[in-house]
């Protein structure tokens, strides 16, 4: 019966997947969900609410509204709310060393946008399956980003959907320009921690969306599409570097 109840949920998430990249986001997936790592086969519940961990949650989640007297952290945490992929990139582009857009780094680009745009489609099966209450929803308190409360009001709040676009996008900027790592790792991680900092996440909701982009990212390097892709993106990334230590 348990079988059967995932196997309904998977179906359909898969679909609206489907719909999505193929109505909305117009970008080439690499795979479809049913070939990324399956979260519920490999991916603990979320915390029980009598348990450690979610007493952990409980004080990430006050730490996360102590920060927001940080009025630059804070501001920072609204502008980690967007999920599109040109604006995420923008944003990358100080750890990642280049200004990363459509016209000037097309090889780049397409890299993130099919890589970032397939790796989310492993969270939309946990997602549908736990319905977990986000902690603003519980609380019945403000986030940084009201005009985003209601849309996410019913959504499930385990694994982070923010927390896996960008970590996806910090593990593919690092392989493209591995000197950049911890710079990059280190955005990506404060990426993760702002959707605790806005109220919209648990920490332990961020925790699970790295752990299911590490099994997205290694499934993806055994497609030849996504290698290729990359080959290109670190060419681009290296003779545009070089054009720039001429200068």
């Amino acid at each position: 019966m348990e079988k059967l109840a995932r196997k309904a949920v998977l179906a359909v998430a898969l679909c609206g997947a489907l719909l999505c990249a193929r109505a909305g986001d117009g970008v080439e997936l690499y795979m479809g969900a049913e070939s990324l790592p399956d979260a519920l086969a490999f991916l603990p519940p979320p915390p029980d609410t009598a348990s450690a961990a979610f007493a952990y949650d409980l004080a990430q989640y006050e730490w996360g509204k102590s920060m927001r007297a940080d009025s630059a952290r804070a501001a920072l945490a609204v502008a980690h709310a967007t999920v599109d992929v040109a604006e995420m990139a923008a944003l990358f582009s100080g750890p990642f060393g280049m200004e990363i857009s459509e016209k000037g780094t097309p090889a780049i680009m397409k890299a993130l946008k099919r890589g970032v745009l397939t790796m989310r489609l492993a969270a939309r099966v946990p997602k549908k399956h736990y319905m977990r209450t986000r902690p603003y929803v519980r609380f019945g308190e403000p986030t940084l980003v009201p005009a985003a409360e209601e849309e996410l009001r019913n959504t499930g709040s385990f694994p982070s959907g923010h927390t896996v676009r960008g970590w996806a996008m910090a593990l593919l900027l690092a392989e493209i320009n591995p000197a950049a790592q911890d710079a990059l790792l280190k955005y990506g991680y404060e990426w993760g921690q702002s959707r605790v900092i806005a109220g919209f996440h648990w920490q332990s909701d961020v925790e699970a969306s790295k752990t299911i982009i590490a099994g997205c990212f290694a499934r993806l390097h055994a497609d030849p599409a996504f290698d290729a892709d990359m080959r290109a993106a670190r060419e681009e990334f290296a003779r545009l570097s070089a054009a720039k230590a001429k200068k």
